[in-house]
């Protein structure tokens, strides 16, 4: 029987954004140049301290790391933009959908459905042309 570890940090973000761009730069194994320039495409967009210095989160690193990924498979900076926004939009309506599931559950539970009238199943016509 085996216990999960205890977080050192409970208070642990992903999002938090609490690393400078030389750490953030060792940490995804890219140039410091190179994250500026994610930054200015709009690929990776970190959190900005109050002296406007960049402040990347674990997520941002992650996504850097993804970029360079996909960057390696020979995918353009616009063609990972939009990977990035369909992602983001699909991981949005994933949870959308959990949400909703939970709310139909519980409507369901609260409101049993009451047995359905049976359709009759509707005769298959096939076309045969004539030769």
């Amino acid at each position: 029987m085996s216990e999960e570890p205890t977080p050192i940090n409970p208070e642990h973000d992903d999002d938090a954004a609490v690393y400078v761009i030389s750490i953030a730069s060792q940490l995804s194994g890219l140039h410091p140049q190179t994250l500026r320039q994610y930054d200015r495409l709009g690929l990776v967009s970190p959190g900005r301290a109050s002296g406007r210095g960049r402040r990347y989160s674990l997520r941002d690193i992650a996504l850097l790391r993804n970029v360079q990924r996909l960057i390696g498979e020979g995918i353009n900076h616009a063609g990972i933009k939009r990977i990035i926004e369909l992602e983001s939009a699909v991981a949005n309506m994933a949870i959308e959908v959990a949400k909703l599931r939970v709310e139909v559950d519980a409507l369901l539970e609260s409101n049993p459905p009451k047995s359905l009238a049976k359709r009759t199943a509707s005769p298959i016509v096939v076309y045969k042309p004539d030769n």
